[in-house]
């Protein structure tokens, strides 16, 4: 039986959790709430001001609206029904704001983190839960170096850097060969940073390893970024097959509306961990620009009926859509949750074992099987999957096993 997003004792159900013996101390206080009852607070940081306010804002929305759904029904059940609390933290999308958010929430008392959208402000966050001792839940950050550290207090659901620039390639020239259209060669315009960089780089070796030659590599920065004319016109010179792009929502939307300005003979604009292209803003605000754009990504389940559920009232609640990076807040909530339910206790160290251990049979994204972390704490069932752009709304198109809609292929013909 799938549960209904806001019943903590059926997750509960859908986790197992094997016995564990690391002893680990924690600096965070959980108050009364470790021997049952009282409030138990989950810390959350994301940008809530500055040029990614809207999508931190919705994330920090997704995870208030689990805290809301898990009180409603009870509470955390084997600690008495101790109620849930969500602290705010706005990193202002600045990595040592982010930093020093991460440790006024574990100083106040926080037990666990979620956060963070960017991958730099992420690895500074994860480095003090570390320290702390108290968990992270990575909602959205791909960078593979947050994991690459030995940290034993850091998780990330979606898929990492090299999973999305490896899967994104092997995608985009199985859709080529399957629709008789081969790309063999590719322009790749990505942010600079840790984030861009990363994910170039593992669609880059896979690209080439399978004879599929990148033309063009194409950096811009991310800070005073107000027309992608430049960059759209350096990687369409090369003459590739397809254009790939790599970046958050507002440079994204420029570089998809300068290829339509620019109308170069592409079969593609392929986005790789794109902030915009599968983000349901998108169709309106790229308007004739946005149509067939195809994205690589990790998505919401479109198909399941419980992520139906919750984004219907989450867009009761707080007028806007759900988007992916929303529903993996949400998500983080939940895995915290049950790891709180298992573990029977709100010490960050019991809730850090509970976590490691954890088997989440429904997850609320497009995945091949449960959440479950490796040794590293990345989920080991993450899964990219490609949208469309198709008549204004973002479809599922590949592979077949999340289709919502058939796929166009090429994206553009002339």
């Amino acid at each position: 039986m799938k549960p209904r997003p806001s019943t903590l004792k059926k997750l509960t159900g859908l986790v197992a959790v094997a016995a564990t013996s690391l002893a680990l101390a924690s600096c965070g206080d959980s108050g009364d709430s470790a021997d049952g009852g009282g409030e138990i607070t989950i810390g959350s940081v994301h940008p809530l001001t500055g040029g990614l306010a809207g999508v931190g804002g919705l994330m920090n929305d997704g995870a208030q609206m689990a805290i809301d759904d898990i009180n409603a029904d009870g509470g955390i059940e084997s600690l008495d029904g101790a109620t849930l609390t969500l602290a705010d933290g706005d990193s202002k999308g600045e990595a040592a704001t982010g930093q020093s958010e991460a440790q006024r929430l574990i100083q106040d008392g926080a037990v666990a983190l979620v956060g963070t959208y960017q991958s730099d402000v992420t690895q500074n966050v994860a480095a003090v839960a570390e320290r702390a001792r108290v968990p992270l839940v990575i909602d959205v950050a791909v960078d593979d170096q947050i994991l690459e550290q030995g940290y034993q207090y850091a998780f990330r659901t979606q898929p990492n850097a090299t999973s999305m620039g490896t899967a994104g390639a092997q995608a985009l020239i199985a859709m080529g060969e399957e629709n008789d259209t081969p790309i063999e060669s590719v322009s790749y315009i990505h942010i600079e940073g840790s984030f861009g960089q990363s994910v170039y780089d593992a669609f880059e070796a896979e690209a080439e390893s399978q004879g599929v030659e990148v033309l063009k590599e194409v950096v811009y920065a991310g800070t005073n970024f107000t027309d992608a004319t430049t960059q759209v016109r350096e990687a369409a010179s090369a003459k590739p097959d397809a254009i790939v792009a790599t970046g958050y929502y507002p440079d994204s939307l420029l570089i998809a509306k300068s290829v339509k300005a620019l109308d170069p003979d592409i079969s593609a604009l392929y986005g790789v961990a794109n902030g915009a292209f599968d983000d349901g803003s998108f169709p309106a605000d790229a308007g004739a620009a946005g149509e067939n754009v195809l994205s690589a990504n990790y998505h919401y389940a479109a198909t399941s009926d419980r992520v139906a559920d919750i984004r219907e009232r989450f867009e009761e609640k707080y007028g806007q859509p759900m988007e992916t990076a929303a529903m993996l807040s949400y998500q983080s909530i939940e895995l915290i949750a049950a790891a709180l339910e298992e573990s029977g206790s709100s010490e960050p160290a019991d809730v850090r074992d509970a976590l490691a251990d954890l088997s989440f049979e429904d997850p609320l994204l497009a995945f091949d099987g449960p959440i479950t972390f490796d040794e590293t704490g990345q989920n080991e069932n993450a899964t990219v999957i490609v949208m469309q752009v198709q008549k204004g709304a973002v479809e599922q198109v590949y592979p077949a096993q999340f289709e919502t809609s058939s796929l166009v292929f090429p994206a553009f013909t002339r």
